[in-house]
C-alpha cells in the first residue's frame, strides 16, 4: 500500500488569474453591469415621467447635484488610496478608512441639512427668482430627506474597494444590480399611492440601504470593525489631499451645467434637460466607469510593476474607448432629436437637439484615461490642473453662449468646455513620454462614420 501524499501548501493555492484576463473580466462586469443598470434606470426614468409631472426630475436632480457637490467636497479618494496603497489589503488600513468614511457620511448629512435651511432662508429673504427650482416649497424637505442616504452609504463595507483593487468587480456588479432594481420596486410601490417627488426618495434611499447592506454580507474581503492605525491616516490624507481638491474642482465642472442653467431657466426646461443630460451621461458615465473602476487598477498595477510598458499600455486602453466614443458622437449629434421622440413623449421634444449638442463632447472622454493614468504615477496635482482647465471653459462659455444664443448657446457652451482640456492633458502627455499624435488621430473618422450612422437611424424612423 502506498503512502499517503499531501501536496504543499503553496500548490493548493490558486494562482491569481494574468492582469489581462483580469481586465476583460474586470470589464465585462463593468460593461455588462452598466449597460444593465442604465437600462433599469431609463425603464424606470420612462415610467416615472409618464406617471410624474417634469417639475420633479427638475427638484430631484437638483437635490441630487447638492449631495454629489457635498460628497465630492469631502472626498479624500478612499478607493483610489486602497486600490494604490502598497497597504490596500491590510486590515489596520482598511478599518481606519471604513472609520473616516461613516465620519464623513454624518459629516455630509449635517452639512445638507444646512443647505436646505440656506435654501429656506433664501426665499424667505427673496433672493431666489420666482418661478426658478430653487424656489419650489418641497425642495428643501426633499434635500433633508435624501440626505440620510450618506449616513447610509457612510457604512457600507470597504471590500468593495478591495475588489477594485483585485480588478475583481463580479459581485460588486452584482451588488449594483439588485439595489438598482429594489429602489425600483420602492418607487412603483410608492407611486401607486402617491404620484409626487417622494416616490423618487423613496426609492433613492431604499437602493442605498439594500446596496450598504450587501456590501457586508454579499462580499468576500476584510470584514469590517472599529479599528484606528495613525500611520494609515497619515497615508490616507498625504494621499488624498489632492484628491480632495480634484473633487472640490470635479464637481463644479461635472454639475455646473445644471447648477448655472437652474438659476437661468424654469423648472420645467430644466426637467426636460436632464431627460437629454441621462442620455448622454448614460454613454459617458460606461466609458468612464471602465476607466475609473478598471483601466486605473490596471494602469497603477502597471505603474508600479512595469513601468516600461505603460505607454503602450496606455495607447492599447486608449484606443478601445476612443473607437466607441467617436462612433456614439457622431451617431447622436445627428440622431439625437429621433431617440428621443422614439423614446419620450412630446413634451420633452425639445430634449433631442439638446441632446445632439451634447453628444460632441463625448469626443473628448478618451482623454480621462491619461487623467487616471497621472494619478496612477503617483501625480494627482496633474489631474486638478486639468480640471481646473475644464471648469474655466464652462464659467466663461456657459454664460456668454447664453448671452448671444440664449439656451441653444448656454449648450454650445456647456459642450465646448469638455475641449478645454484638452491642451493641458496634451502637454502633460507629452511631458510624461505618454503621446503619440499619430495613434491620437487614427480613429477620428469615426466620428463622420457615426454620423452616417445617425443619418441611417433617422430615415428608418422617421
Amino acid at each position: 500500500m502506498q503512502p499517503v501524499t499531501f501536496a504543499p501548501a503553496a500548490a493548493l493555492v490558486t494562482p491569481m488569474p494574468t492582469l489581462k484576463a483580469r481586465i476583460f473580466n474586470a470589464g465585462g462586469w463593468t460593461i455588462g453591469g452598466l449597460a444593465l443598470g442604465h437600462i433599469i434606470r431609463l425603464g424606470s426614468n420612462l415610467l416615472m415621467t409618464r406617471l410624474l409631472v417634469p417639475e420633479v426630475f427638475g427638484m430631484m436632480a437638483i437635490a441630487a447635484l447638492i449631495m454629489y457637490g457635498l460628497a465630492l467636497f469631502s472626498d479624500l479618494g478612499l478607493r483610489q488610496n486602497i486600490v494604490q496603497s502598497a497597504r490596500g489589503n491590510d486590515a489596520a488600513f482598511l478599518n481606519t478608512a471604513w472609520l473616516i468614511q461613516i465620519a464623513r457620511g454624518v459629516l455630509l448629512w449635517l452639512l445638507a441639512l444646512a443647505a436646505s435651511l440656506l435654501v429656506v432662508a433664501a426665499n424667505h429673504a427673496g433672493l431666489v427668482s420666482p418661478g426658478t427650482v430653487y424656489a419650489e416649497p418641497e425642495l428643501p424637505y426633499v434635500i433633508a430627506a435624501v440626505s440620510l442616504s450618506a449616513v447610509i452609504l457612510g457604512f457600507a463595507s470597504t471590500r468593495a474597494f478591495e475588489a477594485s483593487r483585485k480588478l475583481a468587480l463580479g459581485r460588486v456588479t452584482q451588488i449594483e444590480i439588485v439595489s438598482q432594481v429594489a429602489g425600483l420596486v420602492a418607487m412603483l410601490a410608492w407611486v401607486a399611492v402617491d404620484r409626487t417627488i417622494w416616490a423618487l426618495v423613496a426609492g433613492s434611499l431604499c437602493s442605498t440601504l439594500i446596496k450598504t447592506v450587501l456590501s457586508h454580507v454579499w462580499m468576500p474581503g476584510t470584514a469590517n470593525r472599529w479599528q484606528w492605525d495613525a500611520a494609515a491616516f497619515d497615508e490616507i490624507l498625504r494621499f488624498g489631499k489632492w484628491i480632495f481638491l480634484s473633487s472640490i474642482l470635479g464637481f463644479v465642472v461635472n454639475s455646473g451645467d445644471r447648477l448655472l442653467l437652474s438659476a437661468l431657466v424654469t423648472s420645467t426646461v430644466l426637467g426636460v434637460y436632464v431627460i437629454a443630460f441621462l442620455i448622454f451621461a448614460a454613454l459617458e458615465q460606461l466609458m468612464s466607469s471602465m476607466i475609473g473602476n478598471v483601466l486605473y487598477s490596471a494602469l497603477s498595477e502597471i505603474a508600479r510593476e512595469r513601468p516600461a510598458d505603460l505607454r503602450t499600455s496606455y495607447y492599447r486602453f486608449h484606443s478601445a474607448v476612443a473607437a466607441f466614443a467617436y462612433f456614439s458622437a457622431g451617431a447622436l449629434m445627428v440622431g439625437g432629436h429621433t431617440l428621443i421622440g422614439l423614446l419620450y413623449d412630446p413634451r420633452y421634444a425639445d430634449a433631442g437637439w439638446m441632446l445632439e449638442i451634447l453628444a460632441a463632447a463625448l469626443i473628448t472622454v478618451p482623454f480621462e484615461i491619461a487623467a487616471q493614468c497621472f494619478v496612477a504615477l503617483g501625480k494627482p496635482a496633474l489631474l486638478s490642473n486639468i480640471i481646473a482647465a475644464r471648469l474655466a471653459g464652462l464659467l466663461v462659455l456657459t454664460p456668454l453662449g447664453f448671452y448671444f444664443g440664449g439656451l441653444h448657446g448656454a449648450l454650445w457652451g456647456i459642450a465646448l468646455s469638455y475641449f478645454a482640456c484638452l491642451p493641458p492633458t496634451v502637454y502633460y502627455c507629452v511631458k510624461h513620454g505618454l503621446f503619440d499624435a499619430r495613434r491620437e488621430l487614427l480613429l477620428l473618422p469615426l466620428v463622420p462614420v457615426g454620423m452616417l450612422a445617425g443619418k441611417a437611424f433617422n430615415l428608418v424612423l422617421t
